[in-house]
């Protein structure tokens, strides 16, 4: 798997140079799974959108699990270039970055979880989140977990924007939206909190990555001032 992510394809055999390389296997996964979602994503499927047979890809990646990550990380890319800013405006900026991807490439939020080896995109993400927080006076212990806090939490909106292709309620955001305003207008009166929220939405609707995001850093900042009044 180190091989796969870091860019060294598998020791070849003597033969013909290959028709496709691992780059352009792991390409034709990506337009799969923002087309139709990651459980789309098979060795067969790929294999039918390139030139090669199915047993020709495992030349080059062993199985589905391994072409799943240097897909990730090749979705991932680098994190844009930014110049720079203030610690704060550094990671907000960071962080909808991240949203940005996530929304490029909803599967990525299936991908990427749990114990995993990271490719050289993903660690360059949380480089640049720590690059951020390196002149504050967060221990590195404190940077890593702001990062994952920040993190969980664009994650956790784009989870909830999301579109996964070939996985649906049936309803497209309008139409929910619509349905729970039929169900108010009748029972109204077993939600009124519900009720007052939503006619008070308008105003911050769609905002409340930036508005979790900026209560985050709130916190942090509150943080470091703190240490400055009190150092010690």
């Amino acid at each position: 798997m180190t091989e796969l992510l870091w860019g060294r394809e598998p020791a070849r055999s003597r033969g013909p140079k290959p028709a496709i390389t691992l780059t352009e296997i792991a390409e034709a996964g990506i337009a799969i799974a923002d087309a139709e979602g990651l459980d789309a994503v098979s060795m067969q499927r790929v294999a039918g959108e390139l030139p090669v047979t199915k047993m020709a890809l495992y030349r080059h990646v062993p199985g589905k699990t391994e072409l799943v990550a240097v897909m990730s990380d090749l979705a991932m890319g680098p994190p844009p270039e930014r110049p720079a800013l203030p610690w704060r405006e550094a990671l907000r900026t960071w962080a909808l970055d991240l949203y940005d991807g996530f929304a490029r490439h909803p599967w990525l939020l299936q991908s990427t979880i749990g114990r995993r080896l990271l490719g050289p995109n993903e660690l360059a993400w949380l480089e640049r989140g720590l690059a951020a927080l390196a002149g504050t006076d967060l221990n590195g212990g404190e940077q890593l977990d702001a990062i994952l806090v920040v993190t969980s939490h664009v994650r956790n909106i784009a989870q909830q924007t999301a579109t996964f292709p070939g996985q649906s309620t049936g309803l497209s955001e309008e139409e929910m939206e619509q349905a729970l305003g039929r169900i108010l207008a009748t029972e109204g009166e077993r939600f009124p909190h519900l009720m007052r929220a939503m006619q008070t939405t308008a105003d911050s609707e769609g905002q409340g990555l930036e508005f979790g995001l900026d209560r985050i850093l709130d916190g942090l900042d509150l943080l470091l001032r703190r240490r400055v009044a009190v150092p010690d």
